[in-house]
Parts: C-alpha cells; structure tokens; sequence
C-alpha cells in the first residue's frame, strides 16, 4: 500500500530553483541584447549604468519563472485549468519583465 505506483508523476517534475534559473535566463538574454544594440551612451549617465538592468531584469525573470513553478498545481489538474494556469504564467511573466525593465532602466534609457 506504501509503494509509488510507476505512473505515478510528481506534482513538481523540476525544482522551483531550475524554473526560477530559467526564467532569469531567458529575462538576462533578452535585457542583454536590448542593450547590446544601445550604441553610444549619454555621457551624463553614470559610467557602469548598465549593471542596473542586468540585474534587476533577472530577478523579475527569476520571479515570473517561480510563479510558473507554483501554477503545476493548477496546471495537472488538466482541462481548461491547464490552459488558465499556461496564460497566467505567460502574462505574470511578461507583466514582471516589463516592470523590471522598466525599473532597470529608469534614469537611463528610460526618461
């Protein structure tokens, strides 16, 4: 009565840890080529500005891809759950990405 059956699947497959990595990933590629693409900045930003964005975009990267991690409750449940818990994770995501470069830009690129 204590064996796991072998169909059963974990409710989380990948550690909250790996989901938030890979959404800072993902947030860390896309602020980093954004501003790859900058050119010449303005000289009355402070020297080292950049660091700003790429650090502050990642964490709401890494916070987007907790909130996916804490939706496979919802997300196995299946049906039209699934599909509210893939469309809340895509807007919570995209919404905290906007934010965070927003953030880690202000006074910048961002005036």
């Amino acid at each position: 009565m204590n064996e796991q059956s072998e169909f059963q699947q974990p409710l989380h497959p990948i550690s909250l840890g790996t989901r938030a990595l890979q959404g800072a990933i993902i947030a860390f590629v896309l602020i980093a080529t954004f501003l790859f693409f900058v050119g010449e900045p303005d000289p009355a930003w402070a020297k080292f500005w950049f660091i700003r964005p790429l650090v502050i975009v990642p964490v709401a990267g890494a916070a987007g891809g907790a909130f996916y991690y804490y939706m496979d409750t919802l997300r196995y449940q299946g049906g039209w759950k699934t599909a509210l818990a893939n469309v809340a994770s895509l807007a919570v995501y995209l919404i905290g990405l906007w934010l965070g470069t927003v953030l880690g830009l202000a006074g910048t690129m961002w005036d």
